[in-house]
């Protein structure tokens, strides 16, 4: 079955980085495109950055652009997140998404914690 499990969450201060990891399984991950969402207490959850099936095309949420990273080792099944210059409006629960077999998956999310 699609598994995605994500990690490399934390506590960093503002300004900090992080860098996040979703491993994928029980699908063809070099076939899909990949995605982070993220979903801040008492919000909706919101799309961050897509990543191509190749890589090869990203896009990004405007509140990020600059300052975040989509990326994806297709030999390791992974795709990841860079996160710089983080805000405390950057703390959410980040999730990992693949829509695959007609159906969307979800990991079960990484907690990033943004605070001085």
């Amino acid at each position: 079955q699609v598994q995605l499990v994500e990690s490399g969450g934390g506590l960093v201060q503002p300004g900090g980085s992080l860098r996040l990891s979703c491993a994928a399984s029980g699908f063809t991950f070099s076939r899909n495109a990949m995605s982070w969402y993220r979903q801040a207490p008492g919000k909706e959850r919101e799309l961050v950055a897509g990543i191509t099936n190749t890589g090869g095309s990203t896009n990004y949420a405007d509140s990020v652009k600059g300052r975040f990273t989509i990326s994806r080792d297709n030999a390791k099944n992974t795709v990841y997140l860079q996160m710089n210059s983080l805000k405390p409006e950057d703390t959410a629960v980040y999730y990992c998404h693949v829509r695959t077999y007609g159906l969307n998956y979800w990991g079960k999310g990484t907690l990033v914690t943004i605070s001085s």
